[in-house]
């Protein structure tokens, strides 16, 4: 396991943690991932880009497990955060799958509309489908951000449909989330995710309605994440309102009950979080303390480091090693390392000791 998260220079501070993989981006190797569709319904599909294992790990037979990853809010399967976790897989000898989600990156031309926090129509024919493709190897399943509240959301319709679930700075109360954006200090995180979803919701290629597109363009469109979700988002995913929306789509409502029935589960979350509020994450671990207190040890743990932003979490330590494959190396975020070591654990069959947060 990874020990406490240190934060480096000139990295320091939540902003600065979490605007690293923009402003300035890590030199990765080019991406060789292989375009896998996912059929989702009649005429609509999803894009997976598939990595096999590289470097010391890789050997004749098959990966040692599979990983479903999931980008968040804005997203897609090429975001640097994205691509650095699955560089560290594969590092240690998984195979990933970076999914696409509905209305994202490849995705975007194959499937109308665009994602939500609760998409359950969307992922569980893909569990399905991964399941099928991993062939009786472990499936386990990182989602950063948003990605992970969608996965928390489909086990808890499927609590069989992944071996192991890991969450980077994932929101499980959107309401405290959409007011957390909406603070003075968060103004130029809240227009830039609000460019990035307005884009991806006018590049959809089978149209919108004449409501839709007059929000998103009527005085530069909605400008707050909480009235994007209001305009589209909600009604799309047939809630009839952003509250009702919300309130479904919230894990916290559900997890302190449901979490011993999920399989092996970890949150890992900073205390600095500008996006997104600690204060869920916090109530998630001590009804988890509860849980234990009454039903015995339970493999589901809340990790909360006093520093890192949000998904930054770029540390002292983490570079991920040179191979052939990957002759330049590259540096790994503490978190990236902390779920390669769960994951690791989990393919293995052992249970993962408490970090140091």
């Amino acid at each position: 396991m990874e020990g406490p998260f240190q934060q480096r220079w000139p990295w320091l501070g939540p902003d600065l943690q979490t605007l690293r993989d923009s402003v300035w981006p890590a030199c990765l190797p080019a991406d060789r991932g292989i375009a896998r569709s996912i059929e989702i319904g009649p005429g609509e599909e999803l894009i997976a880009f598939e990595d096999r294992p590289w470097g010391a790990a890789l050997s004749p037979g098959p990966p040692r497990g599979w990983v479903l990853l999931l980008h968040g809010l804005g997203g897609s399967s090429n975001r640097q955060g994205v691509r650095r976790q699955a560089l560290a897989l594969q590092a240690a000898g998984f195979g990933v799958w970076r999914l696409n989600l509905r209305g994202a990156g490849a995705s975007r031309p194959l499937a109308k509309g665009t994602y939500a926090a609760s998409c359950n129509s969307d992922l569980l024919p893909v569990l399905a489908q991964c399941r099928q493709w991993a062939g009786g190897l472990p499936l386990l399943g990182v989602g950063l951000s948003l990605g992970g509240t969608m996965l928390l959301n489909a086990l808890a319709a499927q609590p069989d449909g992944l071996d192991g679930l890991a969450l980077v700075s994932s929101p499980l109360d959107l309401l405290a989330c959409a007011s957390q954006i909406e603070l003075p200090r968060n103004g130029l995180y809240r227009i830039w995710l609000l460019q990035r979803l307005r884009a991806q919701t006018l590049a959809d290629p089978f149209g919108l309605t004449a409501e839709e597109r007059q929000s998103l363009e009527a005085g530069g469109g909605p400008r707050t994440i909480r009235g994007f979700d209001a305009a589209i988002t909600a009604p799309r995913w047939g809630h009839r309102s952003v509250e009702a929306y919300y309130q479904a789509a919230s894990p916290l409502a559900w997890l302190p009950e449901r979490a011993p029935d999920l399989p092996p589960t970890i949150l890992i979350h900073a205390a600095d979080d500008p996006w997104v509020p600690v204060a869920g994450a916090l109530q998630l671990r001590q009804a988890v303390e509860q849980a234990v207190e009454q039903f015995g040890p339970i493999n589901f743990e809340v990790l909360i480091s006093a520093q890192g932003g949000h998904n930054g979490f770029h540390g002292r330590k983490g570079r991920t090693g040179r191979s052939g494959r990957n002759p330049d190396g590259f540096k790994a975020s503490w978190s990236d390392g902390l779920v390669r070591s769960w994951c690791l654990q989990r393919s293995s069959g052992g249970r993962l000791g408490r970090a140091a947060a």
